[in-house]
């Protein structure tokens, strides 16, 4: 017994008797602690709307048992009276055991963090697993840096040089990777800021759809043909972002116009017929109606409200019963809409004095037609005054000309004796 008790660290059988009773001792009250307080947390939770005993809950909950293993038995070995050597040692275990159920904790206040902005707030509810899974990576992995910095120092290592090397090594790897880098940050800045969420729909640039997921590089959207655009986070924080989720209501301006033959009465009637068909409605709010401007074919009319409700469905409802509306007024007021259109005027002048009155139009020559297109008059020459191509030419021309037609026909008429004579002799041969 006496040998036993030499080989074994110094250290008697009762020694580490008891110091294996500390250590169950320890870690029965611990788990027991946890089990009664996490209990007893969640029956009070249930009871108050606080959320400070929710959290104590949470953080009960996330410690481990390893955590608990290793407390006990450090607690355990104290009782031994260890060697400085040996009680630093068994304490650099303990810290290192602690260092890592602190870095558990520090992720469920994370979590508990955002659950509770997600249950407090609708549209943020719909963002809660984007932004956990955003936020909650890159807390995680700072708090996980500190902790293994920690222990390296703990365990005698040189952290300062440690840390001069990776800052060297961590630009050269930021530089090759910073497209990735400037993703990730965009994903934070998307879930802190937040300008849209899961759900939203959103239009950028030439693109449109309803966000689906952020994640820590992309955002995934679902278009309104049914395919899926994944869009870098970076990308999509340069472009300009219309989320039409968070609409409150919708404004329409509605241009219309009317002949310019339409009579005065009728025009001095037009804005309270569309006045009144916007007012009549439910869901509508009606701004104001103008007669705005005079235009190239028309008089133009605006029209502009609001619809109170951001869904487009019932927009397009709205201003489909407003239009409705203004074409019923318009066929009982016997009002005509207008079109584009050009009208063209060929007017022909008389000559002076002809019509009693001086013409602008006419001519010492004789009436001649003027064409009125868009306000312009452009004079055409008369007929008469047109000359035929064959007669511009002088008259030495045409004698010349009809001359020596005559003589190529009759020197193609004469025979070449010359070519006669040679053909002969080869016909009798």
């Amino acid at each position: 017994m006496g040998r036993l008790e030499e080989t074994l660290l110094g250290h008697s059988a009762s020694a580490w008797f008891i110091a294996a009773a500390v250590s169950g001792l320890v870690a029965v009250a611990l788990l027991l602690i946890r089990t009664v307080l996490l209990r007893r947390l969640k029956d009070f939770a249930k009871r108050t709307p606080t959320r400070a005993d929710d959290l104590a809950a949470a953080l009960i909950e996330k410690t481990k048992l390893p955590f608990v293993i290793v407390i006990s038995l450090y607690a355990g070995w104290l009782t031994l009276a260890p060697s400085p050597s040996a009680a630093r040692a068994a304490g650099s275990v303990a810290l290192v055991a602690f260092l890592l159920q602190l870095a558990v904790w520090a992720n469920g206040l994370v979590l508990f963090w955002t659950t509770r902005e997600a249950d407090t707030d609708t549209d943020r509810a719909r963002s809660a697993d984007a932004m956990r899974s955003v936020l909650g990576f890159v807390v995680r992995l700072g708090v996980w840096i500190i902790v293994l910095l920690l222990v390296l120092e703990n365990l005698g290592v040189n952290v300062t040089a440690l840390a001069a090397g990776l800052g060297v090594g961590g630009i050269a790897v930021a530089l090759a990777v910073q497209s990735v880098l400037a993703d990730l940050l965009a994903s934070v800045s998307i879930a802190l800021d937040r300008p849209f969420s899961v759900g939203d729909f959103i239009v950028l640039d030439d693109l449109a759809g309803t966000v689906e997921h952020v994640g820590l590089k992309t955002t995934r959207l679902r278009s309104l043909s049914g395919e899926q655009l994944v869009i870098a986070n970076g990308d999509l924080l340069k472009s300009r972002i219309h989320n039409y989720q968070r609409m409150v209501e919708r404004r329409v301006v509605l241009s219309l116009g009317v002949p310019y033959e339409t009579a005065y009465e009728r025009l001095e009637a037009i804005p309270g017929i569309l006045g009144e068909a916007v007012r009549h409605r439910s869901g509508v709010r009606l701004e104001r109606v103008h007669f705005k401007d005079f235009a190239d074919s028309a008089l133009l009319f605006e029209l502009v409200y609001y619809v109170l409700h951001p869904g487009y469905a019932e927009y397009m409802d709205a201003r489909q019963a407003v239009n409705l509306a203004i074409v019923r007024r318009f066929e009982e007021e016997r009002i005509q809409f207008a079109y584009p259109t050009q009208t063209i005027l060929l007017q022909r002048g008389a000559p002076a004095g002809a019509c009693g009155t001086p013409c602008p139009c006419a001519e010492p020559g004789g009436g001649r037609p003027q064409l009125r297109l868009a306000g312009r008059e452009v004079s055409r020459p008369p007929r008469s005054s047109r000359i035929a191509p064959a007669q511009r030419r002088p008259p030495s021309f045409r004698r010349s000309h009809r001359t020596t037609k005559v003589r190529m026909d009759k020197r193609r008429a004469r025979p070449n004796k010359k070519g006669a004579e040679k053909e002969a002799p080869d016909a009798a041969a």
